[in-house]
């Protein structure tokens, strides 16, 4: 083990070094010299999750790889969703006939799946080598995490095509991480635009004591739906980081929509819950129910609905109690997720099926689920968010150990 945290601590050193395109090829080179592999490279997930980049290592053999993976079916899509590492027999490095072997390990952070570790050795690695590979990947989702906010290279991986102007508004309205672990809680998000972007966004922040969660739809396509989507997140991070309670983000999201909307609505959904007592409370402008999963049934959350953000409402928007307790899988979407040419996606049993997923992998089956029976047409964009809560003081990390 000392071996293993000192040549840690020199992978960490060496990629402080280099430039920040380069630590993917910085951690090729050391884990080629330390373990002897003579192929090493990490993929980055794109944007949707179905498939993988494969960034170029220094140490690289086999010309002529395709830069991009499909994930659904593979040995990387095993590695993420089991989060765990993979050790299989694979043709020789130099594409010869001596057998080698592939290893395979996450690279994860906080439940947020970046990507994967993949080496190619010429003997089967033993475990204090699959010890040393995973650590090197944890330590890789760091330096992703740390490393993009210098360069566009990742954000390149994760575009498996190209952006028009309000999808690119609309992804950087989008928390950094799509999924995140937080002790008492699992979230994770996952916004499928349409053709037209129509203006959905989520977003999730923790402070000291609460988790804070928002899922918004504003009206309209393209660029002013983008845009009005820009005035909500815009104004609900500013309320939300003054340390103002849910009242008070309702009513600057209300006040950007009407001052700035120019007419345009906005629906919207906002929850807070307190992390030391479980009492959760939800604001409903417009929005449709929540989906819970509890004790094996899945149930429609039906509190009172308020009018859409931008429309008049002299009384303001109610907080209301909401009802979650540990062991819950809360479930919040857009409409999108329900319209007409989704209705064969039965919702409530996926959550069912789903129930052993983690809520990363849960959101990836709702998506992929709406795709087949929309074959890839959405009419509207369509967000889902799958909250599971462990409850006060919990530390558990849901439903995989990461």
């Amino acid at each position: 083990m000392a071996e293993q945290d000192v040549a840690l601590e020199h992978l960490l050193a060496a990629v402080e070094q280099a430039p920040p395109v380069e630590s993917s090829a910085v951690i090729g080179r050391i884990l080629a010299e330390q373990l002897g592999a003579s192929d090493v490279c990490f993929m980055l997930t794109d944007f949707a999750g179905d498939s993988l980049w494969r960034l170029p290592a220094e140490v690289r053999f086999g010309e002529g790889k395709n830069d991009r993976e499909e994930l659904s079916g593979s040995l990387y899509d095993q590695v993420i969703s089991s989060q765990r590492l993979l050790v299989t027999e694979s043709p020789g490095p130099s594409g010869g006939f001596d057998p080698g072997w592939r290893v395979v390990a996450p690279v994860t952070n906080r439940g947020d799946a970046i990507g994967v570790l993949e080496l190619t050795m010429r003997e089967r690695p033993g475990e204090r080598q699959c010890m040393h590979v995973a650590q090197a990947a944890h330590a890789m989702a760091y330096i992703v995490v740390a490393n993009r906010r210098f360069t566009d290279l990742y954000e390149w991986g994760r575009r498996s095509l190209p952006l028009s102007l309000a999808a690119e508004i609309q992804h950087n309205l989008l928390p950094d991480a799509l999924s995140c672990e937080a002790g008492q809680a699992t979230i994770a998000g996952s916004l499928e635009p349409a053709g037209h972007i129509a203006g959905d966004t989520f977003d999730y922040s923790l402070d000291e004591h609460t988790l804070y969660i928002s899922i918004t739809d504003a009206m309209g396509h393209d660029v002013p739906a983008a845009m009005l989507a820009t005035l909500l997140v815009g104004a609900l991070r500013n309320a939300r980081r003054s340390r103002a309670g849910l009242a008070a983000q309702a009513r600057a999201a209300d006040r950007a929509v009407t001052d700035y909307g120019q007419d345009a609505t906005a629906t919207g959904q906002l929850l807070s819950i307190d992390l030391t007592t479980g009492r959760a409370l939800f604001v409903n402008a417009g929005h449709p129910w929540p989906l819970r999963l509890r004790d094996g049934r899945v149930t429609t959350i039906e509190p009172h609905i308020d009018p859409p953000f931008g429309v008049p409402n002299p009384d303001g928007h109610r907080v209301q109690d909401f009802d979650l307790a540990p062991g819950d899988r809360v479930v919040l979407l857009t409409d999108g997720m329900i319209e007409r040419t989704t209705t064969a996606l039965d919702l409530p049993a996926l959550i069912a099926d789903g129930s052993g997923l983690h809520p990363r992998e849960a959101v990836r089956s709702m998506t992929r689920a709406l795709h087949e029976v929309s074959g890839g047409e959405l009419r509207d964009d369509a967000t889902v968010i799958c909250l599971d809560w462990h409850g006060p003081g919990s530390s558990r990390r849901t439903p995989l150990d990461q």
